[in-house]
């Protein structure tokens, strides 16, 4: 369980106020993925998502990933659009209820906030692999669906 904090804490909330969202529609030569993000338990915050094209350093290594934004919420669902090559891309999203760039837990190390990844993997105590958590972004526009886990 602790890895899995600190890989969620490592990896989306270090984007806020780092990055802006990418545009709706994607640049000359780019491919829309568009995340559905559902499950929100509250509009609080934001969603942030985070994006790599390898393994390396997902998902806990914001500084390798390929792209990060914060998005806003809009009742229990939030969408994220992003403008990429065509490509395999692990995506990982997280619920910031307070906006204070990181995974709140309780005392006991437990997430208090929402993450998800693409493929919806089963998520254990710790992250899923980058490969249970990639998908093949293919043009002009490729959507999936991640659910929030609250644990």
């Amino acid at each position: 369980m602790i890895l899995l904090l600190a890989v969620i804490s490592a990896s989306a909330f270090a984007m806020a106020g780092q990055s802006t969202p990418a545009p709706s529609a994607p640049a000359p030569g780019n491919c829309a993925l568009v995340v559905h993000v559902t499950g929100f338990r509250n509009q609080k915050g934001v969603a942030g998502g985070t994006i790599f094209k390898t393994p390396d350093g997902w998902p806990e290594n914001n500084a390798k990933s390929f792209m990060h934004a914060p998005f806003p919420i809009t009742g229990d669902h939030a969408t994220l659009t992003f403008s990429l090559p065509p490509g395999t891309y692990g995506v990982a999203v997280l619920h910031d209820e307070n906006e204070n760039r990181k995974l709140d837990r309780n005392f006991m190390g437990i997430p208090k906030e929402g993450f998800g990844f693409a493929n919806n993997p089963h998520v254990g105590l710790s992250a899923p692999n980058w490969h249970d958590a990639a998908i093949n972004v293919t043009c002009p526009v490729t959507e999936i669906q991640i659910r929030l886990i609250y644990k």
